[in-house]
């Protein structure tokens, strides 16, 4: 199955995980019996039935084929899709996915792994663990939330974090006491071979990017659920599609993916944000302007590759393979 395939899966139960997060289990519906196999990191797309698309993350173990469970934080500022979920979606209903993705993946030959989730961002971290766990490799975790009450997992992973190999530090900025999680510290005692990840709210993850610029990017890994900076929306350039020869303009205060849709040319694409990566499309010509979460500064300089829902152009022209 390619990840541009969808299937259908039924939710077999929701659990609450702490205070505005929720657990998704989802089953294979017949004639599945499987699902498609993923590394931990990977998320998966849900075509909701209000007509969004949304990226959540698999937080249970890769070896699992017979489910995927995600999280989901029910955000005050919810766009539509985990408002959706929280309060419409119930056991026995069936949704439609995306085979999974991986733009955030492990390496798990390093020595060690060293893990910074804040709130909802701890999804894939918890894949990552239990990966790691798996092949008896060593990590440490530093997970920050406003209070416990909002920490999801905590209990488990506290539990984890008395097993061989595992060490866990949690952090509750909005308690009594509490510090604040020091990135730049984290990065800075980072060992010699370690690799360190992290995933969660905007600032926690710039002030990740910062802390870690000068270690070897091959080391670094982030995934960000929210965008950092606006779409690109100036418009006064031309897409010219490869594979059919149309040339397309795109207008001001619309984006590339807009434009493209409005002329009946529909690529992939979910969160519309650039940080799913669902709408990569290779650059033949030209030179985008990036604004998207997922590539790194070598790849954005390639100029070879785009995410057409927030990128624009800094050339007159775009050639896209489309």
């Amino acid at each position: 199955m390619s990840i541009t395939d969808t299937l259908q899966v039924r939710v077999k139960s929701i659990s609450w995980e702490a205070e505005g997060i929720l657990a998704f289990e989802l089953r294979p519906e017949p004639p599945l019996r499987t699902l498609p196999a993923f590394t931990a990191g990977a998320h998966i797309d849900l075509h909701l039935t209000n007509g969004l698309i949304r990226s959540y993350s698999l937080l249970n173990p890769q070896r699992e084929t017979h489910r995927y469970v995600i999280g989901v934080n029910r955000d005050a500022q919810s766009r539509g899709g985990s408002r959706y979920l929280h309060e419409t979606l119930r056991p026995g209903d069936v949704l439609t996915i995306s085979a999974p993705r991986n733009n955030f993946p492990l390496d798990d030959s390093a020595s060690l792994a060293v893990l910074v989730a804040g709130g909802i961002g701890i999804t894939p971290i918890l894949g990552m663990i239990h990966r790691l766990r798996e092949l008896g490799r060593p990590w440490r975790l530093h997970y920050a939330a406003r209070t416990r009450k909002q920490a999801a997992f905590a209990e488990t992973l506290e539990a984890m974090g008395m097993e061989p190999g595992g060490e866990v530090h949690l952090s509750f900025d909005r308690e009594a006491g509490a510090e604040r999680l020091d990135v730049a510290a984290i990065a800075a005692s980072l060992p010699e071979g370690a690799h360190i990840y992290c995933c969660g709210p905007v600032q926690m993850l710039e002030a990740f990017e910062q802390a870690t610029a000068s270690l070897a990017p091959g080391r670094v890994h982030r995934e960000y659920f929210a965008a950092r900076e606006d779409a690109a929306t100036a418009g006064g350039f031309t897409v010219e599609l490869a594979r059919t020869g149309r040339s397309i303009e795109i207008q001001p205060g619309r984006t590339i993916l807009e434009c493209l849709i409005a002329e009946g040319v529909e690529p992939m694409y979910s969160c519309q944000e650039g940080v799913c990566g669902t709408c990569e499309v290779r650059v033949l010509d030209g030179e985008p302007d990036h604004r998207d979460l997922v590539l790194n500064a070598a790849e954005r300089a390639a100029n070879n590759r785009m995410m057409v829902c927030c990128s624009g152009s800094k050339s007159h022209k775009l050639v896209l393979d489309l």
